[in-house]
């Protein structure tokens, strides 16, 4: 596991890439702040969200966990080193400085109570394993160092040996299953909390830090009898697309809020498709928004 915030997150996407491509099982933290550049060191920031998703060069998946809490931030690390073994992937715990910060009771049960994936070892003998050759789910299994197989891997296109083959073909096979084999889990793998939505005709949708922050705005329009609710991605990729294109035709309006000037909004406007209302709070970070810009926000959606 790495943790790691800002710039150094920058410098860490060639190996983010590495192990996209070598399907190696690994967690890394970020501790947002705001930027660009070294800009605010110990002050919080949330726009390193599309950086996770797409920093590295060429096509692959990842998955992202966003806690709210220093009591998620210890469940998140563990549910993302069990999604890393399952699907040998990077997870990434994308957290703020204000959660980083945080001192709150965080309630950690004996070590025999953590339920964790094992890692997915090989049954078959050496003469018959391939490295890279993909089951069902599309994720190979894994061999124990010193058990007597003869593996190869790289950073270039490989076949299921692990052997470079540098064709268009080869690439076509091993890239789309990278991107498949999250792809294609992506129902199982949404984990969305919801705060009031039973009747919601507006949705705030928000994440970490920015999601505590909405309370305070939900709380005050709710009481005014405003029926909104609010949505928050614990998992925000892969994106939770289908329950945002299923909400898109039953509410008035998404209001976003995030600590950036429109990163997860692109996905939501992208999902919603013009079939309602998208609205952005946006926030350069340095400090959290203003409830109250939050609560003009919803104001304006139900006009």
């Amino acid at each position: 596991m790495t943790v790691t915030s800002g710039p150094g997150f920058s410098l860490m996407m060639e190996n983010i890439g590495l192990a996209a491509m070598l399907e190696t099982p690994c967690v890394i933290v970020n501790v947002q702040r705001g930027g660009p550049s070294t800009g605010l060191p110990t002050l919080p920031g949330q726009a390193d969200m599309m950086q996770a998703r797409w920093g590295s060069h060429g096509d692959y998946e990842i998955i992202a966990v966003s806690p709210n809490s220093p009591q998620e931030c210890f469940e998140m690390v563990i549910k993302a080193a069990n999604l890393s073994e399952k699907y040998r992937v990077p997870v990434l715990v994308m957290t703020d400085e204000c959660v980083g910060h945080m001192t709150e009771k965080v309630i950690i049960p004996e070590a025999d109570q953590i339920e964790l994936y094992p890692r997915r070892y090989t049954k078959l003998p050496p003469d018959q394993y391939l490295p890279f050759k993909a089951g069902k789910d599309l994720v190979p299994e894994m061999v124990k160092a010193g058990d007597g197989y003869k593996i190869h891997v790289t950073g270039l296109t490989h076949d299921e040996k692990g052997y470079p083959v540098m064709s268009w073909e080869v690439q076509e096979k091993l890239v789309r299953r990278l991107v498949e084999k999250i792809r294609s889990h992506a129902d199982e793998l949404e984990d969305i909390e919801e705060t009031q939505m039973e009747d919601a005709e507006v949705v705030i949708f928000s994440y970490g830090i920015s999601s505590r922050v909405c309370i305070p705005a939900l709380q005050k329009a709710r009481g005014e009898g405003i029926k909104v609710g609010l949505l928050r991605p614990i998992i925000c990729w892969p994106f939770p697309e289908k329950k945002i294109k299923e909400l898109s035709s039953k509410v008035k309006a998404f209001v976003v809020v995030e600590m950036n000037y429109g990163q997860l909004f692109y996905e939501v406007e992208r999902c919603v498709a013009g079939k309602t209302k998208t609205l952005l709070v946006p926030h350069g970070g340095g400090w959290v928004h203003d409830p109250e810009n939050i609560y003009n926000a919803i104001k304006e959606a139900v006009k």
